[in-house]
C-alpha cells in the first residue's frame, strides 16, 4: 500500500540528530519498530547489509550504526545521547553484530535484523526510502508493509486464519485488516489505536501464538481513509484556477486532508520547526565543533568577512549562504536540525526561508508559510521520485531541496502558486544528474557546497519565475525525468563512496586519516 505523502513526515522533517535521514533517522525508527516487536527484551542482533548496497560502505560514517542501536533502546532521534548509544548497549547486556553479505533484495539501502531473546528468535527485513522514512518489508518470511504510520497490532497465530477474522475490521479504531503468509499465518492490523488480547476472545477460531504492538514512529498518522484535495502539481493547478490562493495555504489545505487535522494545527506544528530552525542558525553561526568530521567551523568567519565588508555584494544570498553554512555544521556536529528533505540537504531550503525572512524583516507566521509552500513541492517529489541519493543521487537531495527552496523563495516575495512551481521546475531542471560522491564518507564535501549551490540556484530561479520566465517544462514532467536519470545512474554515482570526488586521491588520503583518528582527538 503506497502512503500519501505528508509534508511532516516525508518532507520538512524529521527534527533528528545525526548526519544522514535516511541512514541514521530511518534506522533509529526501524530500531524502536523492531524494539516494539521483540516486546522490549532483546538479547542479541544481527544486522546484515547488502555487499553491493550503500549500507555496505557507509553504516559506520554515516550514522547507521549509532540510529539503529539508540532505536533498539528506545531512544527518540532528537536523544543527545545518542553518540553514546553503543556504550549503553553493552550495559544493557544486548549483543549487537553487523556483517556484509549478500542480501536477496535489491534496495540499496537494506536492512536485515534477526533478533532473538531466551523465548524467540525473529528475522525483520526493512527499507529506508529517503528523508527518515522507512518500510518493514517482510517479517519471518511474510511479506508486509509497515511504514510507522499508524498503530500496528500483529496477531501471530498456529493455524490459517482465513475464516477466523471476518469481523476484526469492525472493532473501533480499526483500519485495515490482512491475513498474511502462504500458510495465512499472520494478521496485521492497522488503526488509531492497538487491538487487546481480550477484544479477541469472540473469535474462537483464532488460535493466537503471540501478540505484538508496534508504536508509530511518524509524526503524522494515517487514517482509515485519506483524501486529498489533489496529489499532483498538475492537478493543484487545476484546483486553484479560480482561487488564487497562494502555495502556502494550497500546502495547509493538502496536510489538513492527509492529517485529518486543523489549520491551526499545521500552521503551529511549522511555526515550531521554524523555531528549532532559527535555534539551531543561531548555534551555528557562535561556531560548532566534533571530533569526527572533516571540515572546521566556517560560519563565523563568513559573518565577521560579510560584517566588515570583505565579501562581494551578493545582497540577500551572502545571508542565506551564511545561514546555509550555519545548519549544515549544526548537522555534521550532532546538533539539532530539521531534515528538509534530508538530513544531507538540510540547509538550502532552511537557508533560503530563514535567511530571505532576515532579509525582508519578515515575521515567524511568513517563515512558516515558505517552509509550507516549500513542504508541497516536496510532496509532489515524494510522489513521484525519491529523497534518496542511493537510489537516484544527490539530484533529489540538494536538487530537490534547490526545486523547494525556489517556491519558498516566491512564496515570501508575495507570488502565486503558479510562479511558485515555475521556479520549482526551473531550480529542478537546472540540477538533473547531479551524482552523490561523499568525501570520506562523512556528509560534509561537497554537501556544503552543494547545498549552498542549491540555495544560490533557487535565488535565481525564484527571481526568473517572478519576472514571468517561462519554466517550459511542467513540474511534475521534470520530476519525471529526475527520477529516470537517477535510476539510470550508476551505482557508484549514488551514495556509495565509489565513484566521482570520494575517488580522488585528496579524499582517498583523508579517508585514510580520518580512519586513523577515529575514536581519538587528533581531528578534533
Amino acid at each position: 500500500m503506497l502512503l500519501l505523502p505528508s509534508i511532516f513526515n516525508d518532507v520538512i522533517g524529521p527534527v533528528m540528530r545525526g548526519p544522514s535521514s535516511s541512514h541514521c533517522a530511518a534506522a533509529l525508527r526501524l530500531g524502536r519498530l523492531t524494539r516494539d516487536f521483540m516486546d522490549g527484551d532483546i538479547a542479541a542482533v544481527r544486522v546484515e547489509f547488502d555487499r553491493y548496497g550503500s549500507l555496505a560502505e557507509t553504516h559506520t560514517s554515516h550514522g547507521s550504526d549509532m540510529g539503529l542501536l539508540a532505536g533498539l533502546l528506545g531512544w527518540e532521534v532528537t536523544d543527545e545521547r545518542m553518540l553514546t548509544a553503543s556504550t549503553a548497549l553493552v550495559a544493557a547486556g544486548i549483543r549487537v553484530e553487523f556483517e556484509i553479505t549478500d542480501l536477496p533484495h535489491t534496495h540499496p539501502n537494506t536492512y536485515r535484523l534477526t533478533l532473538r531473546n531466551t523465548r524467540e528468535e525473529h528475522v525483520v527485513t526493512a527499507i529506508s526510502t529517503g528523508g527518515g522514512m522507512i518500510e518493514i518489508i517482510d517479517i519471518d518470511g511474510i511479506a508486509v508493509v509497515i511504514a510507522g504510520d499508524c498503530f500496528e497490532t500483529l496477531i501471530m497465530t498456529t493455524a490459517s486464519a482465513t475464516t477466523a477474522v471476518p469481523n476484526l475490521d469492525q472493532l473501533p479504531g480499526v483500519h485495515r485488516v490482512q491475513v498474511l503468509g502462504a500458510d495465512q499465518t499472520l494478521i496485521e492490523i492497522k488503526g488509531s489505536r492497538f487491538v487487546a488480547a481480550d477484544e479477541l476472545v469472540p473469535y474462537p477460531g483464532l488460535r493466537v501464538q503471540s501478540i505484538k504492538h508496534l508504536r508509530p514512529v511518524l509524526p503524522v498518522l494515517t487514517g482509515k481513509s485519506v483524501s486529498v484535495p489533489f496529489s499532483t502539481c498538475a492537478e493543484m493547478l487545476a484546483f486553484n484556477a479560480g482561487r488564487h490562493f497562494d502555495l502556502s495555504e494550497l500546502a495547509i489545505l493538502y496536510e489538513c486532508a492527509r492529517g485529518d487535522v486543523s489549520a491551526d494545527e499545521v500552521q503551529m506544528r511549522m511555526r515550531e520547526i521554524a523555531r528549532i530552525l532559527s535555534d539551531s542558525v543561531a548555534q551555528g553561526l557562535a561556531g560548532t565543533d566534533h571530533s569526527d568530521r572533516i571540515l572546521p567551523a566556517q560560519a563565523p568567519q563568513f559573518a565577521t568577512h560579510l560584517a566588515e565588508g570583505r565579501l562581494l555584494d551578493a545582497g540577500m544570498l551572502n545571508t542565506i549562504t551564511l545561514y546555509v553554512t550555519a545548519l549544515m555544521e549544526v548537522k555534521s556536529a550532532m546538533g539539532l536540525i530539521v531534515a528538509a528533505p534530508t538530513a544531507g540537504s538540510c540547509g538550502a531550503v532552511a537557508g533560503c526561508c530563514l535567511g530571505a525572512a532576515k532579509t525582508l524583516a519578515l515575521g515567524d507566521d511568513q517563515t512558516a508559510g515558505a517552509l509550507l509552500a516549500a513542504g508541497m513541492v516536496g510532496v509532489f517529489i515524494a510522489a513521484r521520485a525519491s529523497f534518496a541519493a542511493e537510489t537516484a543521487g544527490c539530484q533529489v537531495e540538494c536538487g530537490a531541496g534547490s526545486a523547494m527552496a525556489a517556491a519558498a523563495l516566491v512564496t515570501l516575495a508575495g507570488g502565486g502558486a503558479a510562479q511558485a512551481v515555475d521556479a520549482a521546475s526551473l531550480a529542478l531542471q537546472n540540477v538533473i544528474g547531479l551524482v552523490c560522491d561523499p568525501v570520506a564518507n562523512r556528509v560534509e564535501v561537497p554537501c556544503l557546497g552543494r547545498n549552498i549551490m542549491a540555495a544560490a540556484n533557487a535565488v535565481t530561479c525564484a527571481n526568473l519565475a517572478l519576472a514571468g520566465f517561462d519554466a517550459v517544462v511542467p513540474l511534475d514532467e521534470v520530476i519525471d525525468a529526475v527520477a529516470a536519470v537517477g535510476a539510470a545512474l550508476p551505482r557508484e554515482l549514488r551514495c556509495t563512496a565509489l565513484g566521482g570526488l570520494s575517488l580522488t586521491p585528496s579524499a582517498q588520503r583523508l579517508t585514510q586519516r580520518l580512519a586513523e583518528c577515529r575514536g581519538t582527538t587528533c581531528c578534533s
